[in-house]
């Protein structure tokens, strides 16, 4: 069965003196840097068995995807794809719109910079989306399935450039007594986005996601890992994090074929350290 092993970066590129976590590089070289360190401790993996996709800030892709050609291996292709933290719903056409997208970022223009993979309805877009629509006094029910159905268009949007979708689920706190309807509803607009199933369902226990939270258990992740697929018969990775101290209880979960990473260290000097990443890719595809 392939593992599929993600990084969402999110902002982890701006500096420690600016307020971020980020003490491996300056900007200008920090997405190079990931690579390189990164690349060739990962060729020894079968690409067949395994995937490593690396989500970047939109204006870390072009160094990131340089940096993957010409670290690729003897195989002539890197053991890193590169990917882009989201789409817009729309997209340039020939002979339609062909740019009018400030601030957006639409499938074309991310798969032209050597994008290959997208990560859609990360719990952080979500809220984001949610609020804009809280401000306009949207109920929070109504907002959800808006979120829903706009992140399905995005999803539609990215298939139709043949970027890989790493789709996101989950139900946050006030949600967990009716997760079933909440999770469904999420699914749903994912698979009416992409019906031939071609993505990869991420899920995140957004009730357990933060300092001082107790994340679920393997029961829990078992559980919900069985009714994704019972939905569909799709990959799902583990979204809540996946780090040294739950690698190998995720790895012997066999609903589950992979995970999500972001930060690697959480006390001292929190952040994302690429050294830190290989360890837990070993732990988890190593037992």
């Amino acid at each position: 069965m392939k593992k599929y092993i993600y990084v969402n970066l999110k902002r982890f590129d701006v500096p420690a003196e600016f307020g971020g976590v980020n003490r491996i590089a300056a900007p200008d070289k920090w997405a190079a840097t990931i690579i390189n360190s990164v690349n060739p401790g990962l060729e020894k993996y079968n690409r067949g068995d395994a995937s490593f996709t690396f989500f970047f800030p939109e204006a870390h892709i072009i160094p990131a995807a340089f940096a993957a050609s010409v670290t690729a291996g003897s195989g002539g292709k890197s053991a890193v794809t590169i990917g882009c933290q989201g789409v817009h719903w729309d997209d340039l056409a020939k002979g339609g719109n062909f740019g009018a997208f400030t601030t957006s970022k639409p499938a074309a223009a991310l798969t032209a910079l050597g994008c290959k993979s997208v990560i859609i309805g990360h719990c952080e877009e979500r809220r984001s989306l949610a609020a804009v629509l809280a401000e306009a006094g949207v109920s929070a029910d109504a907002a959800a399935a808006a979120v829903n159905r706009i992140l399905g268009k995005e999803v539609a949007a990215a298939r139709a450039r043949n970027l890989e979708v790493l789709y996101c689920i989950g139900e946050k706190a006030e949600e967990q007594d009716h997760w079933q309807e909440v999770l469904e509803a999420q699914i749903e607009a994912g698979l009416s986005a992409a019906p031939d199933r071609q993505f990869v369902i991420g899920y995140e226990p957004v009730w357990a996601i933060g300092p001082g939270k107790t994340p679920p258990d393997r029961a829990y992740i078992e559980k919900i890992a069985r009714f994704i697929k019972s939905k569909a018969d799709i990959p799902v990775v583990y979204g809540g994090g996946l780090k040294t101290d739950n690698a190998k209880m995720l790895a012997s979960i066999p609903e589950i074929d992979g995970g999500l990473i972001a930060l690697t260290r959480f006390s001292g000097e929190i952040g994302f350290y690429p050294e830190e990443f290989l360890e837990i890719a070993d732990i988890y595809l190593n037992g």
